[in-house]
């Protein structure tokens, strides 16, 4: 089942896919939700299945007859997102361009009556519709053009759900050779603390990580090994977290709860966190832009970002990456 992910993050790894699967599908099962919802998430499902199949004609037939039948609705402005992250997949710039301003334009049009906050579906839209317009003038070598673009959108959503995935896309494109932004954490998972001036001399891994993230713990026994290589070498590790509403099974937990959540889930997953510095942030994530967990960011010694990566990596990758940092 696909469910509302929102909030700008990749699906497999929305911290919305978990809120909202708390919310509609408890324990895996679906039988009470609603109809209205079953036939939604049916039209994404199948736009989002079309699209697996290279199928960018038959997506876009599926959207358009659910538009003849619903009209304008944040589910279509959804699917239309997925649409164009189709095409741009597919190298087709101008038709990719062409679904996300449609995204866009429908999805600001329903926030005249809507909360962005309170609908994942247009956070969806809108937040995949500013990605894709943004990627495809990179694309088309107007990188600078892109960065304007999405400094104007982070200026106008800043404070919308959306915001953590519009400045991944800006640092993806500008972030790599600047002064990494400090943590700005005030509290802590463990006994670990430290900043990054403080670490100032040291190449540093950022590891962004969240308590229901499946890729982030399959990277677990990875990281043991890459510290255990490397730590000796001077490299740091760094693991910055954050609060998400939710602990185990999707159920809503008040912040004291869910910490003690996560702090269970280091010791259970992450056996080698237990002396790594872990910040507890939202801020941390925002400055970062770290809607996709795991985020993978390299810090040179002289505080540099050498590497911004949303996603997981292989150990043969990442290990690339660190001795290049160090070197070698």
């Amino acid at each position: 089942m696909v469910l509302p992910y929102g909030y700008g993050s990749d699906l497999k790894r929305s911290r919305d896919t978990h809120s909202a699967g708390a919310a509609l599908a408890r324990g895996g099962k679906i039988e009470w939700m609603p109809l209205a919802w079953l036939l939604v998430v049916s039209l994404v499902n199948d736009v989002r299945t079309l699209i697996a199949r290279h199928d960018l004609a038959a997506a876009e037939r599926a959207a358009r007859t659910y538009q003849a039948q619903s009209g304008a609705t944040p589910e279509l402005a959804a699917a239309l997102s997925w649409i164009a992250r189709g095409a741009l997949d597919a190298r087709q710039l101008d038709p990719a361009d062409a679904y996300a301003a449609e995204s866009r334009k429908l999805a600001v049009e329903l926030l005249h009556t809507r909360r962005l906050a309170a609908d994942p579906w247009l956070s969806t839209a809108l937040g995949a519709s500013i990605e894709v317009h943004a990627q495809v003038l990179a694309a088309r070598g107007e990188r600078s053009e892109a960065v304007s673009f999405l400094r104007d959108q982070l200026g106008a959503w800043g404070t919308a759900p959306i915001a953590e995935r519009i400045r991944k896309n800006l640092n993806l494109l500008s972030l790599e050779g600047k002064t990494a932004p400090p943590l700005e954490a005030r509290e802590w998972v463990g006994a670990g603390r430290t900043t990054l001036a403080a670490l100032r001399g040291h190449p540093v891994l950022l590891f962004f990580w969240a308590h229901w993230c499946p890729d982030c713990k399959s990277m677990a026994p990875m990281l043991r090994s890459l510290m255990k290589t490397y730590g000796p070498r001077g490299l740091t590790l760094v693991a910055p977290t954050r609060l998400y509403g939710f602990a185990a099974g999707g159920e809503e937990a008040a912040p004291p709860v869910e910490k003690q959540y996560i702090e269970r889930v280091c010791q259970q997953y992450y056996p080698a966190l237990a002396d790594t510095p872990i910040p507890l942030s939202a801020a941390d994530f925002l400055a970062y832009g770290a809607s996709t967990t795991p985020t993978i960011v390299l810090i040179d010694a002289g505080g540099i970002v050498r590497f911004y990566h949303p996603g997981a990596l292989s150990e043969a990758e990442l290990s690339g990456r660190i001795r290049k940092l160090l070197g070698n």
